[in-house]
């Protein structure tokens, strides 16, 4: 069994909680309220900032190219997309960059992005990519499975942008990159790292599902 395997399959559970969550099934039937939903658009991008940060770390602790390319890859992607506070639904909320400097991290949030960070910080380049795989797999698979579930989720006036984003074979073709880039470093792991590195990405997923809690419940 491949390493990204065995970590899917230790947190089937909680990545089967994503696709029933009700902020999510919100957004796959386009009944979210978009007061919750700018909520989350806030904390996440205050997210993202911690998140883009456990990626330049990992810049720094890479032993080979591929794998720079790997963690450069997603500061573009980020930089470049996600976080444009001026397009996409910061935009459309009219969210400013003084409202961002006001708004205080949710405590699960700055939990979250302080785990991975201790990781970036204190263990090496396959643990990092253990950390950020929750976040940058889970997205594009609980956007998938909108698809399956209601194809007319993608066509939303308001949520199909955002739904169209996590489905984008750019951002698929990232996420490929990554799980086997993941792969590949964790060749002939021995048991003991192989349980390390479930026990970061199972944090982690846990961590994704108490964001969607956060947001669905405005959490402070």
């Amino acid at each position: 069994m491949k390493t990204t395997q065995r970590l899917l399959a230790a947190t089937e559970d909680i990545w089967a909680a994503y696709h029933d969550h009700p902020f999510v099934l919100g957004i796959q039937d386009g009944t979210l309220d978009r007061e919750k939903f700018r909520y989350y658009i806030i904390q996440d991008y205050l997210y993202l900032e911690e998140y883009l940060k456990v990626f330049a770390v990992g810049i720094a602790k890479a032993k080979r190219p591929e794998t720079v390319g790997l963690f450069s890859k997603y500061v573009t992607l980020l930089t470049q997309g996600e976080m444009d506070i001026h397009r996409g639904y910061m935009g459309k909320f009219a969210v400013s960059r003084e409202e961002l400097d006001r708004t205080p991290r949710a405590l699960d949030n700055l939990s979250y992005t302080s785990y991975m960070l201790r990781v970036a910080y204190e263990e090496g380049e396959a643990e990092i990519l253990a950390a950020i795989l929750a976040c940058a797999y889970s997205y594009e698979v609980i956007a998938k499975t909108m698809v399956e579930r209601a194809p007319a989720a993608a066509e939303h006036p308001f949520y199909g942008e955002w739904v169209r984003g996590y489905v984008d074979p750019h951002y698929s073709q990232a996420n490929v990159l990554l799980l086997d880039t993941l792969d590949a470093l964790t060749e002939g792991y021995d048991e003991a790292r192989l349980r390390h590195l479930t026990d970061i990405f199972v944090a982690c997923s846990r961590y994704e599902l108490a964001f969607w809690d956060l947001a669905w419940n405005m959490s402070k």
